[in-house]
């Protein structure tokens, strides 16, 4: 009888609450988030990466954590599961996280895949560091760390390949963490808290975030002047976050949310700081078009720190008014990968994959890619 394959699992089913709020965050948040109408999505994340396994269940066994914090996954999805856990609490705690983890190690799996943020990946780095390999399936608001998958359907499609029995070559990867309290106020303070073992697969595993402001200002300023010479009247401009759009609020002259979503109308800002339901209800039927720039270093344009940029959202705008804007060096850290959408819709993730026009300057545009292309 062969060895199956034992697939450790963890998921944080409050990963991610924070993010289509507005809360940049779901540390300490979590409470707060499901007030203002969030809906949880690690779960339903997860899901989506262990259907990519479904063809496979016979050669794998699922270890993992009752309740939320995996079981049930394994149970909707009819797959042959251990539990190695208890929470001690409910909701589940980040304490929770770290003792499931090292059941895991103690279990000896062949990897343990977890599903949450930079916050999760911290917790298990405190435990698991280089002990054995895993794979982060993204879930949470910020990932600056390079452990995570670039959307969970990459996720699985790379412990495919680890249960088929192929060859995946091993890499360590940085974990990285914010302080969300600062990350609130619109300061980006990302350090280095480890490393740990990854199946190093670059079409299936992002970059660490590449931190730092714009060193070409000059470019940067052309391509600011640029788009608020080209904003139409009585049309809702929905500007992302980043400094590169920040940029253009400056050039506008108006106040900027750096870490979060606000709409501009007539060169006004009509709404600030906006959580999803509130940007839908602005756009619905009105002219509406949004101004989002990439992740440098990692290419994702949406599903990191933008959660408020819904499916519902973005379908509601459509594909042809999306304006990516980037500086050609943003692009060229890239080094040829495509950009990235991990909206958590699959289907629309799809439908945003193509060739589309970036603005890199000043009436300056370029033509690149946004997703994988399918393999054969």
């Amino acid at each position: 009888m062969a060895i199956k394959f034992r697939l450790g699992l963890i998921i944080n089913p409050l990963a991610g609450l924070g993010g289509s709020v507005g809360l940049k965050g779901s540390d300490g948040q979590a409470e707060q988030a499901l007030a203002l109408g969030a809906v949880p999505q690690a779960m339903n994340r997860a899901e989506t990466t262990l259907t990519e396994l479904l063809a496979l269940k016979s050669q794998f066994e699922v270890y993992t954590v009752a309740g939320d914090m995996g079981e049930n996954v394994c149970k909707q999805l009819g797959l042959s599961y251990q539990i190695i856990y208890k929470p001690k609490a409910s909701p589940s705690t980040a304490q929770d996280t770290e003792l499931a983890a090292q059941a895991l190690v103690d279990a000896k799996v062949d990897l343990i895949l977890f599903a949450g943020g930079d916050g999760t990946a911290r917790n298990i780095c405190h435990v698991v560091a280089e002990k054995t390999t895993v794979l982060g399936i993204p879930a949470g608001v910020k990932i600056h760390s390079g452990v995570y998958a670039i959307s969970p359907t990459a996720a699985g499609k790379l412990v495919a390949k680890l249960v088929a029995g192929e060859l995946v070559s091993l890499d360590s990867a940085d974990v990285m963490d914010i302080d969300e309290e600062a990350f609130r106020q619109g300061i980006v303070k990302a350090r280095r808290f480890g490393e740990m073992r990854i199946p190093a697969q670059l079409r299936y595993v992002q970059s660490v975030k590449a931190g730092g402001q714009e060193s070409d200002e000059l470019v940067l300023a052309d391509l600011a002047a640029y788009v608020s010479e080209q904003m139409e009247d009585n049309v809702r401009y929905v500007m992302g976050s980043g400094s590169t759009v920040a940029a253009i609020m400056q050039e506008l002259g108006l106040d900027n949310t750096l870490l979060g979503v606000d709409v501009v109308e007539n060169g006004q800002l009509i709404a600030q700081d906006v959580t999803a339901d509130q940007l839908f209800s602005l756009i619905d039927g009105y002219p509406s078009q949004l101004i989002i720039t990439l992740i440098g270093g990692q290419g994702h344009v949406f599903g990191r720190g933008n959660q408020q940029l819904s499916p519902k959202v973005i379908r509601c705008l459509g594909r042809s008014n999306i304006q990516v804007i980037a500086t050609k060096e943003k692009l060229e850290q890239l080094q040829g990968r495509p950009l990235l959408a991990d909206t958590g819709d699959t289907a629309l993730d799809h439908e945003l994959a193509g060739l589309i026009n970036i603005l890199t300057g000043y009436n300056d545009y370029v033509m690149y890619r946004l997703g994988w292309e399918e393999e054969e």
